[in-house]
């Protein structure tokens, strides 16, 4: 007996010990490489038919001529004289977008591996990331110095990546969101923290406090009055312990997700706003909030929103996810082969478990889906009032794709009522006013920056024409369909790599940010 348990101790010593040699070895396994591709001086779009994402008109036959990234003239087929090694590009039957943004992200340092590569694929040109750090660089999330370096890279052509547009904080949400060990000004608990926090982000080139949903409101208020003077605005959650109103009225430049009318507009409203409570009393509350919503209160909330300028993104994936986790054919998804079993198992496939029970069982059943229903009639509403709409996905949040979800939030935003031009301008145009940047970005137009996308199909006619990728152009790069099977067959082997699901699962359980993210 004694000498079985020596053999079964030997043999179990033996397999730990080839275990630990084959993870190291994956840790250490290097990164392949994926280059960009040759950049061209001069590019000529001949007769293509150009959309105007801020009319709606349909300009046919056109030529475009591209000089480094930039568009230098526009004109009827034939006029423009160029150079006989001008890269000519034949648009016939095609037709013209600017590329896309996504203003909601979130990314990691194994973004270049397993995300940009699909946003570039997917005509997504530019990205608005909504993570940050603190004053430690992180083994899974990245910040503003990161995403910078990024741009740089981009525009040296040394780098596959869209452009990181505005720079994002470590998410605010009070001192449970906070490690010990970081500097006490980052918790925000005294409003007293304010100038200390804002002089690191200042100095971290951050563009936008990431605020979420359970920061103090004499912090809030601090950091709302504050934050401009430092050339820096408020951007994501509605603080819960503070009306949206006040929030609005504070200059809180842009609002995240689909909820933020709904826990305004019903009977007891305020008592969401209890720090000690809310979170007890919401999940006591969530037929309530759907059955006994007051769309007059939304309305009027949403009025305010026109009248001060401020920007919401719906996300309405998210709230689909959580409606439709539940059946098999929408978790049954063809992008899932562009994610690592890593995420499909421990992030992802635990949150499907958990929000299936909820809609199964007999007081979750319809809740999920009433959300959701109610937050597509209230995109209409605002839409119509004249809140401006961004596209915006939360990738890489549950059941959302980087670049492949941006396609599913634009059919979204026309089933809730959008026109396909409405929709389309969500990821243009707005978000390129949003970010101060519409002399640069959002339309096609002489002096613009040429990040484009060339389409099979006019999306005027139907939004889901975006997906009918025929290239995309980005820093004077074009991807064609063969560049574009590429970058997706890159993603697509890497996110099935060993090696890369160990150095996710090992970065994610190192990070100490992850980890009081989860256990909050």
């Amino acid at each position: 007996m004694k000498k079985i348990s020596t053999k079964i101790l030997k043999g179990f010593s033996l397999f730990v010990g080839l275990l630990l040699v084959v993870t190291i070895t994956a840790v250490l396994w290097p990164f392949p490489t994926i280059e960009a591709s040759k950049k061209h001086p001069v590019i000529l779009i001949k007769s293509i038919t150009i959309i105007d994402v801020k009319t709606g008109n349909t300009i046919k036959k056109r030529d475009v001529l591209i000089e480094g990234n930039t568009i230098t003239s526009i004109d009827t087929t034939g006029i423009i004289k160029v150079p006989k090694s001008t890269f000519v590009v034949n648009g016939e039957g095609k037709y013209l977008i600017p590329g896309l943004w996504d203003m909601h992200t979130h990314s990691n340092h194994h973004s270049p591996w397993l995300h940009h590569p699909l946003y570039i694929a997917n005509g997504v040109t530019g990205i608005r990331d909504m993570s940050g750090t603190l004053d430690k660089k992180d083994s899974y999330w990245v910040g503003s110095n990161e995403r910078l370096e990024w741009n740089k890279e981009l525009l040296k052509n040394k780098r596959i990546s869209p452009r990181y547009i505005l720079q994002s904080s470590y998410q605010i949400d009070g001192k449970s969101s906070v490690p010990n060990d970081s500097p006490s000004f980052f918790k925000l608990e005294s409003a007293s923290d304010v100038v200390e926090f804002l002089n690191f982000y200042k100095k971290e080139d951050v563009d936008f406090i990431k605020v979420y949903q359970q920061i103090k409101p004499s912090s809030y208020r601090k950091l709302a009055l504050e934050a401009p003077l430092y050339g820096i605005h408020l951007a994501g959650h509605k603080p819960m312990f503070l009306s949206l109103e006040e929030a609005i009225n504070l200059g809180q430049k842009s609002f995240e997700h689909g909820r933020i009318f709904m826990f305004e507009s019903f009977p007891k409203a305020d008592s969401l706003k209890n720090p000690e409570h809310w979170k007890e009393f919401y999940s006591k509350s969530k037929k309530s909030i759907i059955s006994n919503y007051d769309e007059s209160i939304a309305m009027r909330l949403m009025e305010l929103m026109k009248e001060k300028n401020a920007y919401w993104t719906p996300t309405l994936q998210t709230l689909k996810f959580e409606a439709n986790a539940h059946k098999e054919q929408f978790l049954d998804n063809s992008n899932l082969t562009y994610v690592t079993q890593i995420r499909k198992k421990l992030w992802w496939g635990i949150d499907a478990k958990n929000n299936k029970k909820r809609n199964l069982s007999t007081e979750g059943k319809g809740v999920s889906n009433g959300f959701y229903q109610a937050l597509k009639k209230q995109v209409k509403q605002a839409n119509d009032i004249g809140v401006p709409i961004m596209t915006g996905t939360d990738a890489t949040d549950s059941y959302t794709f980087a670049g492949f979800s941006v396609h599913d939030e634009l059919n979204d935003l026309t089933e809730s009522g959008l026109s396909n031009l409405e929709a389309l301008k969500t990821a243009t145009i707005v978000p390129a006013r949003f970010a101060n940047l519409q002399a640069s970005y959002g339309s096609v137009e002489v002096g613009k920056m040429a990040d484009l996308i060339i389409l099979d199909a006019n999306p005027l006619e139907n939004i889901n024409n975006t997906k009918k990728i025929h290239a995309v152009l980005l820093n004077g790069v074009l991807y064609d369909s063969k560049k574009i099977s590429a970058l997706k067959d890159f993603t697509n082997a890497i996110a099935s790599s060993f090696h890369m699901n160990v150095k996710v699962l090992k970065s994610f359980v190192s990070s100490p940010l992850v980890r009081v993210q989860f256990a909050d």
